[in-house]
């Protein structure tokens, strides 16, 4: 049943260096959360009421695992786009049909979660299966995967250039957009530079090349993406942001030892970085949306001594999304970011129904237990400021 998260290469030669996962949030010093908002008094309990938001990315998994955390999705996001790299990754249409049936058999019984299916793009992917996912109404995005960047990307593309440019154009084509993974794979390039080599060498000369293809710089890490992103045209180029590099840098990952828990790919940043993120974020630019990178793994496959990239954020992200924004006193653009630039981007309709945010403290479950182990999720024991519900 673990089958699809199982660590690739890539993971196991990244993760014996890099590790962390502070065990208290008082810890973290990147985050205050002790500071009032400027939208009520202290005293006062505050609430936001906001469109539902969608998840742009977010890993389900399969079997089990699937089971057992798609409720926490379905229970905070009205859609969400769902990563195609399982065992084997989903390549055509036909899989991607397959996957979703999986996903919508394994929601709580009155749920209206909306799976929103990608392919994962190959050496040897076809124009033909770009009009073929179009033509489905059910895939709504191509996932390029450097081969060996992160967990089971090596069936990913080697050549961008060389092997997939008659796909490519066929995307423009269909209006069908491109979903980056975007670090280089060269292991003479620093790990915490890959991002930042990426863009110089493969993303810029793409949208140079491709200037009506639609491209998401997924989990974007660096200042240099966000200059990247802001310097495109509005409506082509976006980005989603994650709550984990909105709320931590690369400090956390070595504070009180190597923990596995707050290890994730791409990996965590310089504190110049993060704060670059949490200014493009809460100022209200619409080229950036929330995709939580929410990528579930058994404890046993992250507390070893070669661990799998990914945390588990799903039960919190919009716990941590919300304390960003009241720290930044910006929740007035919260609802932007959550609910508004993603499906404007990808030119979907906005959710019609609504959430609740309140300044309730609550504790996050130290684990979640599924069929054959458990997972932990981000700041699993702790206390959290921001409580999500429906509406």
């Amino acid at each position: 049943m673990l089958a699809s998260i199982g660590t690739s290469v890539s993971d196991c030669q990244v993760m014996r260096t890099l590790l962390f996962f502070p065990s208290k949030i008082s810890r973290i010093p990147v985050v205050s959360f002790g500071r009032k908002s400027s939208l009520k008094a202290y005293s006062a309990k505050m609430e936001l009421s906001i469109t539902r938001p969608d998840d742009w990315h977010l890993h389900l998994r399969d079997g089990d695992v699937l089971k057992a955390v798609v409720p926490h999705s379905a229970q905070h996001f009205g859609r969400a786009i769902v990563m195609p790299n399982l065992k084997p990754p989903i390549t055509t249409t036909a899989a991607a049909v397959a996957y979703r049936e999986e996903i919508l058999k394994s929601l709580p019984a009155d749920s209206d979660f909306k799976p929103l299916m990608t392919l994962y793009l190959t050496d040897t992917t076809s124009p033909m299966e770009i009009k073929l996912a179009r033509e489905s109404q059910v895939v709504f995005g191509v996932k390029l995967y450097p081969a060996g960047a992160t967990t089971n990307s090596q069936d990913g593309v080697t050549d961008l250039f060389g092997k997939c440019l008659p796909v490519l154009q066929e995307m423009v084509e269909h209006n069908m957009p491109l979903l980056v993974h975007g670090e280089v794979t060269n292991p003479e390039v620093d790990m915490f530079d890959r991002e930042k080599v990426f863009i110089e060498t493969i993303l810029r000369p793409l949208v140079l090349k491709f200037p009506r293809l639609k491209v998401v710089m997924e989990h974007v890490t660096t200042m240099d993406a966000v200059n990247f992103v802001e310097s495109c045209n509005e409506g082509f180029v976006a980005a989603t942001v994650t709550p984990q590099h909105l709320v931590l840098n690369r400090n956390s990952l070595f504070q009180g030892g190597l923990q596995p828990h707050n290890f994730c790919l791409p990996v965590l940043k310089r504190e110049i970085h993060r704060q670059a993120l949490v200014s493009a974020v809460t100022r209200g630019s619409k080229r950036f949306f929330l995709g939580t990178d929410s990528a579930p793994h058994d404890r046993r496959r992250k507390e070893c001594s070669c661990g799998c990239a990914g945390i588990y954020n799903a039960p919190v992200a919009l716990s941590v999304y919300a304390k960003v924004f009241e720290k930044e006193n910006a929740l007035d653009k919260l609802e932007a970011f959550t609910s508004f630039n993603g499906p404007d981007f990808y030119g979907l309709p906005r959710n019609n129904s609504k959430i609740k945010l309140s300044k309730t403290p609550w504790k996050v479950p130290e684990s979640f237990s599924y069929a054959s182990g458990d997972i932990v999720p981000m700041f699993a024991g702790e206390m959290l400021d921001w409580l999500s519900s429906p509406l």
